[in-house]
């Protein structure tokens, strides 16, 4: 069956018309164009952008409206033309939508009548920029022809790039050696080769030495905040993303890290002031009993019931920080201030570089852990839990075993991560564990891809990190991330990096042909060497 490709393109280009007259109502189009002037190097722009961004902003969208039409699946005698006519129909209705909007808008703010008493976001100043500082006519008629337009061209440029036999060959052609070794040589042979193993390390180690030192102090305190949500992340996925428990309650051993660490080094309540590394140890030692402890009578609940449990004991905890009964232990709500800091040969250690420093060495020794335990017989034994725990149990594996210790490791790691956190912020109070860190966690395990080590790094960046550097949208920094989170739970529901299938036994060629009956001359079913059979 033939689908339409006008039908395909009124179809997209309705949805990217509604996003457009969404991006005006809300103000968005001006912050798109103040984007795209900081990124074309004009970072200082006060009041309205040029109009030269804003028409490149609006050219970005008609672009990623034709390129979308194009790649609908249509089905007909001439694929090229029914993909360029989907991109000319999408461009269409949007620069239908945008031109519409624009005129009625346009005549409302000829007219002098201020709509910023129904529409904050929607000043006559963002008007004027929308309609191409021409009146309300010629205004709808521009937006109309640079939306269609564009969409037209990328459609047809995105058509002719991905069918064009030219484009391949020349490509192939200036390409040369470097096509014939990538081919030639594999990904995981080139990992494999120590020498460039050894040359990423190196490159890794010297772009982290150097990277702290030019941030600078906010750059540092964002970083180092992803740097303890990999931390964490680690650690919950030990026992979620590997042993399959779902703890939610995980805040709890961050707390009880923290507070640990806290007590240990600050003046008040105690006036212990105890040393940095033997505190830090210390908080990873009682995070690690506390989540020893917790785990002996509650493990042999599974699913929902195991996730109740722990949310309530993470509340307990935090009910107790705060409450006034233990003000002279803990700090009551004022929480415990002035936190000691790291010292090294005697003497501080204690900036913003330094502190960077230290997370990271944390986040390398924790990943290198969490590696070696994911390749052992300890991990595989957890991945089994996870995938059937009753056959997991029949194979010889003690679960409640494995799965006690999966708990403490994942605590323990929460109160390093924990006595981190209470160090670089001199603070710790019961407002900084609350359920929310909790959920971020679980969320950005599974954002990244659950189970796998490489997508928490890329979890942690993706929901602590570009907040941060979404801030520069100020109001619309949640509303971007939103959508963000929605495109990739709609194209990546299993994560960015989903976790491969484990690979219990590796067998070289030599092995496999010799486990395998049909390299035998013997009988198939049996195995048996000529001339022995029936």
């Amino acid at each position: 069956m033939r689908t339409s490709p006008v039908r395909n393109g009124i179809q997209t280009g309705t949805i990217f018309g509604i996003i457009m007259v969404m991006m005006f109502l809300i103000g968005f189009t001006v912050i798109g164009a103040e984007l795209i002037g900081k990124i074309l190097g004009n970072p200082s722009i006060s009041g309205m952008p040029d109009l030269i961004y804003f028409v490149i902003f609006m050219i970005l969208v008609g672009v990623w409206c034709g390129v979308s039409a194009a790649k609908r699946p249509l089905y007909g005698p001439d694929s090229v033309k029914d993909a360029v006519l989907a991109g000319l129909s999408a461009g269409a209705i949007c620069g239908l939508c945008a031109a519409v909007t624009g005129f009625i808008f346009g005549s409302v703010a000829a007219n002098h009548i201020d709509v910023r008493a129904y529409l904050v976001s929607v000043s006559p100043e963002s008007i004027s920029m929308f309609t191409f500082n021409q009146n309300p006519t010629l205004g709808a008629l521009a937006l109309f022809g640079v939306m269609t337009l564009s969409s037209f061209l990328s459609a047809l440029v995105a058509v002719e790039v991905r069918t064009s036999q030219k484009i391949r060959t020349m490509i192939e052609n200036t390409s040369g050696s470097i096509s014939e070794t990538v081919h030639s040589q594999r990904i995981s042979d080139l990992l494999n080769n120590k020498y460039a193993r050894y040359g990423f390390y190196l490159i890794v180690a010297i772009a982290l030495i150097i990277l702290p030192r030019t941030w600078g102090g906010y750059w540092n305190y964002v970083f180092g905040t992803v740097g303890i949500y990999i931390i964490l992340g680690l650690g919950l996925n030990i026992i979620t993303g590997w042993a399959g428990q779902l703890v939610i309650g995980y805040v709890a051993f961050f707390a009880i890290g923290a507070y640990t660490f806290a007590l240990l080094t600050a003046p008040v309540p105690h006036n212990l002031l105890w040393n940095f590394w033997i505190a830090l140890a210390l908080g990873i030692v009682v995070a690690g009993i506390s989540g020893l402890l917790i785990g002996l009578p509650i493990l042999n609940l599974r699913g929902d019931y195991l996730a109740i449990v722990t949310l309530g004991f993470s509340e307990i905890i935090r009910i107790l920080l705060k409450s006034d009964l233990l003000t002279t232990f803990t700090g009551g709500p004022r929480g415990v201030h002035d936190v000691g800091g790291p010292t090294l040969f005697g003497s501080s250690f204690n900036t913003d570089v330094d502190f960077m420093y230290i997370i990271i060495i944390a986040v390398l020794v924790v990943s290198f852990l969490a590696y070696r335990l994911q390749n052992s017989h300890t991990g595989k034994a957890w991945v089994a839990i996870n995938l059937d725990e009753t056959v997991a149990r029949a194979t010889g594996i003690n679960a409640f075993v494995s799965k006690l210790l999966a708990l403490a490791l994942s605590a323990a790691i929460a109160g390093l991560a924990g006595a981190l956190f209470a160090s670089r912020n001199q603070f710790t109070g019961p407002d900084d564990h609350q359920l929310m860190v909790a959920i971020n966690v679980i969320c950005l395990v599974i954002v990244g891809g659950i189970g796998n080590i490489p997508g928490i790094f890329l979890g942690a960046f993706a929901l602590k990190g570009l907040p941060e550097i979404l801030r520069e949208i100020e109001n619309y920094r949640m509303l971007v991330f939103g959508i963000l989170l929605i495109v990739m739970m709609r194209l990546r529901p299993e994560g960015f990096l989903p976790a491969k299938r484990p690979v219990l036994e590796k067998f070289t060629a030599d092995q496999r042909s010799s486990t395998d009956p049909a390299s035998h001359p013997g009988n198939l079913e049996t195995n048996t060497p000529p001339g022995k059979g029936k």
